[in-house]
């Protein structure tokens, strides 16, 4: 019986073999072409914001800073008199093996709509988006010097209304970090003074801030290294 007439006949045999032909190629496939996940999906992420309350975090009292409010799954943090931002109140997080993400956007302004502070080993370290009038990225503080003076200094043209990608990754040896997956730090620690300015020292341990901006945040979220 020719091959065509052989899988067009209501058989068990038929049946099976065309089962067995699928299956083979599926699994040539899926060998081919591995499942994509999104980041929140990734192994080891735990969420840090909820979406719909601020539990484990509280407004900071930086003094004249703006609302802080959550709307449409977002944190948002409206332009005040000088700094306005968020601080971790919840369980103690690692200072070292570790990475935070999140997404941040600049909705109204022109300075710096997401300054993210957080542990590193025995101190505190902030990742500076978009300050001294707007492009400005960099770390504050390291050997004393912010983010306008220091080595990790640069310059970055932001959009109002767009979603950016932050990660940090903070181990025994470095900081680094990344911008919509470019990586934009690469900080060594061995024999480099870590630490914040005083302005943002109420950030600690952990805290996002923007100065004289409004900002939305999102997906914010950790995983041990």
């Amino acid at each position: 019986m020719p091959v065509k007439s052989f899988l067009m006949v209501d058989s068990k045999p038929a049946r099976l073999f065309a089962v067995s032909v699928a299956l083979v190629l599926l699994g040539t496939l899926a060998g081919a072409h591995p499942a994509q996940t999104g980041k929140g999906s990734e192994p080891g992420w735990q969420p840090l914001f909820d979406g719909k309350t601020l539990a484990n975090w509280q407004s900071t009292k930086f003094g004249r800073e703006g609302a802080v409010k959550v709307e449409n799954g977002q944190i948002i943090l409206e332009a005040g008199g000088a700094l306005t931002g968020i601080t971790w109140v919840g369980p103690e997080l690692p200072h070292t093996n570790y990475e935070i993400a999140l997404q941040a956007m600049r909705v109204e302004g022109r300075d710096f709509f997401a300054g993210v502070t957080f542990p590193v080993a025995d101190s505190f370290c902030s990742l500076i988006l978009g300050g001294w009038g707007g492009t400005v990225v960099g770390l504050s503080s390291i050997n004393f010097m912010d983010a306008s003076e220091n080595s990790t200094s640069q310059s970055v043209d932001f959009e109002s209304g767009r979603w950016y990608n932050i990660r940090i990754r903070v181990t025994p040896a470095k900081i680094e970090a990344w911008l919509d997956e470019r990586q934009i730090i690469n900080q060594d620690l061995e024999g480099n003074k870590i630490g914040t300015r005083i302005e943002v020292d109420l950030s600690q341990p952990l805290g996002v801030a923007s100065y004289r901006t409004k900002s939305a945040l999102r997906d914010l979220r950790l995983r041990r290294l």
